[in-house]
């Protein structure tokens, strides 16, 4: 992921897949709702620590890795 867009919608598929409404997830991560709202549209100021909780209600992480890592994770040069 190299951008707000691509974590929104990470974000938004997995809630989706869960199939947990909006208002459902901001409650279980402790977040208000139109917090969400803006994370799932991209907003490039989300707070961390918030988009943090929102990860881990949805059982999902954060990994860094060098991009050079992730591009031979990838197979590209």
């Amino acid at each position: 992921m190299t951008s707000t867009n691509d974590i929104a919608a990470a974000i938004k598929a997995a809630r989706r897949t869960l199939k947990l409404r909006q208002a459902d997830l901001a409650a279980a991560a402790g977040v208000g709702l139109r917090f969400l709202i803006e994370l799932e549209a991209g907003k490039p100021t989300a707070q961390l620590g918030k988009t943090m909780a929102v990860l881990n209600a949805l059982g999902l992480e954060c990994d860094l890795v060098s991009r050079s890592a992730a591009s031979a994770r990838r197979g590209k040069p």
